[in-house]
Order: C-alpha cells, then sequence, then structure tokens
C-alpha cells in the first residue's frame, strides 16, 4: 500500500520559501500535502498561500502546530530564529528541514538535537548539492577508490553583495545571522567538500572586514587538513564581482571539479585522468543515465523516503554538524590567530556558544583591522605555525 500523503507546514513566506521551498514540495506530487503555511506578516502570508493554494494560514507557530498536528515543518526564517522554531517543531512530533545555517551555534544546534527521538522525528538541514548525480556519482568513486585517494582540494564560494544587501535588519550581526560570508553563504561548498571528504582535523583562518559594513566578517581564508590527510583551502567571499562557486579535488589517479554558481547539473562537473592512468574513459566518462541538478527537490525527496523509513535523513544529527563544526573552528582560528584542532571544540568551549567566542566587541574590531600592522602582529607567522 502507497504510504499516505506528508502533511507539510512551512514556516516563513519569503524568498527562499517561495523559491525553493514551496516549488520542492509541489513536486513531489501526491507524497507531499501542504497543508499550512505561517509568518509573522499576515499580508505576506495571505498572499503567499493564496498562490499556492495552502489553506491553513498563521502568524503563530505554536497555534499551527496545535491545529494542523503537519509530519513536516520546513523551516525558511532567518537564521536567529531557527533552534527556536526548530524545538517547537520536534516536541510537537514533527520532522524538521531547516534552512541553513542549522543555527547560531554548536550549542543551539546540539540542543536541537537533543529534542529527536530514535525513529523520528528528527531535524535536518538544507544542504542540497549533496545530492546532485554529480556529487553522488564522485561520492562512489570516492568509496570504491577508482581514483585512488584525495590529496589536495579547493574549496571557493566567491560571491557578491551590495552594501543595500545588508539592509536588512538582521544581517551581518553576530547575535542574528551568527557570523558572515564562512557561516550564512560558505556552509553549502564547505559542507558538500566534508560529505566528500570526511571529517577534519585541524584548520587555519583568517578573516577580515574590508568593504561592507558589518558587524561580522565579508571575507575568510582557511587551510584545513582532514583525518585523511588532505589538505584544502577554503575561501569565502562576498566582495566577488565575477561570483562562483568552485570545488576541486585532485586525487592520485585524477582531478574532480565542479563549478556553479547556486546549483550544479552533469555538465557542471569534470573529471580529468591523472597522466598515468591508462583507462581514461573508465575515469572520465560522463554522464550518467540520470541528471539530477542539486536542488531542493532532490534533497526533500531523500528526506521523504527518510521519514516513510522512519530512519535519520541524511544531513542530519553529527552527519548535519560537521559544517558547523568546522566554521566554528574557522572563527575560533581567526580571532585567536592559531591553528585550532577539531578535537578542542568540546561543549564548554566558548566558541561553541557563539561564534566570535564571547567577545563580539573584540572580534568586530580584530576583523575591521586585518589589514593594519598593529592586527598583523597578532597573527602567527607562517614558521610559527609549521612549528606548534
Amino acid at each position: 500500500m502507497p504510504s499516505p500523503p506528508l502533511r507539510a507546514a512551512v514556516v516563513g513566506t519569503g524568498g527562499i520559501a517561495r523559491g525553493r521551498h514551496l516549488p520542492a514540495l509541489a513536486e513531489l506530487g501526491d507524497r507531499a500535502e501542504m497543508v499550512a503555511l505561517v509568518d509573522v506578516d499576515a499580508e505576506a502570508l495571505a498572499r503567499t498561500a493564496d498562490e499556492w493554494s495552502v489553506p491553513g494560514r498563521y502568524t503563530d507557530l505554536d497555534t499551527m502546530l496545535h491545529e494542523e498536528r503537519p509530519d513536516l515543518v520546513v523551516i525558511a526564517t532567518p537564521p536567529g530564529n531557527h533552534r527556536d522554531s526548530a524545538v517547537a517543531a520536534l516536541d510537537a512530533g514533527a520532522w524538521v528541514w531547516c534552512e541553513k545555517p542549522p543555527a547560531l551555534s554548536l550549542a543551539e544546534y546540539d540542543e536541537i538535537a537533543a529534542h529527536e527521538r530514535d525513529g523520528g522525528p528528527y531535524a535536518t538541514y538544507v544542504f542540497q548539492h549533496r545530492f546532485g548525480s554529480g556529487a553522488e556519482r564522485f561520492r562512489g568513486q570516492l568509496e570504491d577508490g577508482s581514483l585512488g585517494h584525495p590529496l589536495v582540494a579547493v574549496c571557493h564560494t566567491l560571491w557578491y553583495r551590495a552594501p543595500a544587501y545588508f539592509d536588512v535588519p538582521w544581517r551581518g550581526r553576530w547575535d542574528t545571522e551568527g557570523g558572515g560570508p564562512t557561516m550564512g553563504h560558505g556552509i553549502h561548498q564547505m559542507d558538500l567538500l566534508l560529505s566528500l571528504l570526511g571529517d577534519w582535523h585541524s584548520v587555519t583562518a583568517q578573516m577580515a572586514t574590508l568593504a561592507r559594513d558589518v558587524q561580522t566578517e565579508d571575507v575568510s581564508l582557511a587551510m584545513v587538513r582532514f583525518e585523511s590527510g588532505a589538505v584544502c583551502s577554503v575561501v569565502n567571499s562576498l566582495l566577488s564581482p565575477r561570483e562562483t562557486s568552485y570545488l576541486r579535488f585532485d586525487l592520485t589517479d585524477a582531478t574532480v571539479e565542479v563549478e556553479h554558481l547556486y546549483g550544479y547539473g552533469n555538465a557542471d562537473w569534470c573529471w580529468t585522468p591523472a597522466p598515468h592512468v591508462d583507462d581514461a574513459q573508465r575515469v572520465a566518462g560522463w554522464p550518467p543515465l540520470d541528471d539530477l541538478d542539486s536542488s531542493h527537490a532532490a534533497q526533500l525527496a531523500s528526506l521523504v523516503d527518510s521519514f516513510e523509513r522512519r530512519e535519520r535523513p541524511r544531513a542530519s544529527g553529527p552527519d548535519g554538524r560537521r559544517s558547523l563544526e568546522l566554521i566554528t573552528g574557522m572563527y575560533r582560528s581567526a580571532v585567536s590567530g592559531r591553528t585550532v584542532l577539531r578535537s578542542e571544540l568540546t561543549p564548554d568551549d566558548p566558541f561553541a556558544s557563539a561564534l566570535h567566542g564571547g567577545d563580539a566587541v573584540s572580534a568586530t574590531a580584530r576583523f575591521r583591522g586585518a589589514g593594519s600592522a598593529t592586527a598583523q602582529s597578532t597573527v602567527p607567522t607562517v614558521e610559527e605555525s609549521l612549528h606548534g
């Protein structure tokens, strides 16, 4: 017997909900039913509900949860609201699919996870780039070792956001956005990176506020070492006029690349065999039979599969935590001026509770002064870093 339609509610009716989440739910067809929308802006709520023919319309999340009893709550609100909305939904028995970043800190992430139960409900997060057919093909090659082992990687999120972008009150603030492009923009590419290469060991990072009037950084750079021994350079920027999202993986037998902006298809991937590889077609043959874009729809379909099986979905629990953990290490390194080990990010570490480490004023001043002689003097030299 087919499963009954999943009853879904969406919290937030802004651009990401209208442009991504609602179309993804509609794409599920008979597998899902949109039962309710929630937004504090009653006019925006009514417009969006009319456009998508959603019957339930609420300005209060708790009321919606009590009246509708949804199976899935999609959270598409600003980051400062994620923890409370996710906890309320889980406590009401609903699964959660929450926009990035998952929460403002590791402590908030862990608080959400504490409200999950075995067999569901679970909270999972929007990391859609894992789910395209290009990433899935490469993941299989990494698992079976057909391309050798990874050595060097590049992970760049080079985007452009004009000054007016930050006129929205919650953007660029520690207390409402958590961090800058490292947290809110580059997280997508870094999550894909980590989902492919696995756990990281250490990170050395610098951040700066160069051109935007924000509390956080507007650019960051890092060197990440993985448990496997592979190393990766990471750059996140909101100051780059030619925008691109680029990942490159150099393995012993091939280079694998993907370049796109906000989502990729098969045509955005490239496999280059190493000179010593005799069977180049085995490495570079492409595309597969399917061409699944990295989209909200692709991840949502996987989530519904997990819901129907009552099993933990991908990009949740420890798997969903990994990218926020690396981001926390990057901020800790940039603020402290030293390399950070993953093992150092314990629950009692101040950076686990806030990415500025408990002193937002000092973090802001450090990033704004990153180009000054005073700021540079507190950052270890290459030789100092190499020797501990």
